[in-house]
């Protein structure tokens, strides 16, 4: 298979094969995706679409493979620097006991002004610092745990079910805010519904039992549901 090295992101030949698993949760996944786009790949659960982003961010290693940022290979250590993870239903691990501390959790020295940045990045600046995070609504506290990743300058943002368990208006406003963020980062997003993201997705593939395939480029979703409608 050819790869371009120029694409901002790229994987080769990834394989995850715990050794407790009779057969490996991740096959030879390979997959490219440029610069300040968003990537969507769609599976059920159990697929190995979560995975996948913990692979990415550093946080379990693959049996083998390559993973490359612009065209630098990278070890696992490399990795919680280049990318962050949002994980599913993220308000379950916040443990500050206000705005101003969640963000600061392992930065102490952000100073005010970068943090009101952050905030503003996610529509949140209108809040009180001193607001506890689970005060917030459901929609504001998947924003803010993106600004939690946003304030470390990661260049890969990766988001695992981000409109899950939210209702309809939130999930609008939510891609919304991922349709403004991809003009400065990369985004990848997995979910097993890809209703509302795919109208603002460029790339797209399916996932299921560990095999991860093309659904094709996508304008406004169409492609991605005529493709999905196939399967």
């Amino acid at each position: 298979m050819h790869f371009n090295l120029k694409k901002m992101l790229y994987l080769r030949d990834l394989i995850y094969h715990p050794t407790a698993c009779p057969t490996p949760i991740l096959k030879s996944i390979n997959l490219e995706l440029p610069p300040q786009k968003l990537g969507l790949i769609i599976g059920p659960s159990g697929s190995g679409k979560s995975t996948l982003l913990e692979i990415l961010s550093g946080l379990i290693q693959p049996v083998s493979g390559e993973i490359f940022w612009r065209e630098q290979k990278l070890v696992s250590g490399q990795l919680n620097q280049l990318a962050g993870l949002v994980f599913q239903f993220p308000e379950r691990h916040f443990c500050g006991a206000s705005i101003l501390e969640e963000l600061r959790l392992g930065h102490p020295e952000l100073d005010i002004e970068r943090v009101n940045k952050v905030l503003s990045e996610v529509r949140l600046d209108h809040l009180p610092l001193s607001t506890p995070p689970h005060h917030l609504s459901g929609g504001q506290q998947r924003c803010l745990a993106l600004a939690v990743q946003l304030i470390r300058q990661p260049y890969l943002l990766l988001l695992d079910e981000p409109t899950a368990g939210l209702d309809w208006s939130i999930r609008k406003q939510l891609v919304s805010l991922l349709a403004r963020l991809k003009k400065d980062w990369t985004l990848l997003v997995v979910t097993h519904n890809p209703e509302d993201i795919l109208a603002i997705t460029d790339q797209c593939w399916t996932i299921k039992e560990g095999e991860l395939k093309p659904a094709g480029f996508t304008y406004h979703g169409e492609q991605v549901k005529t493709s999905l409608n196939k399967n």
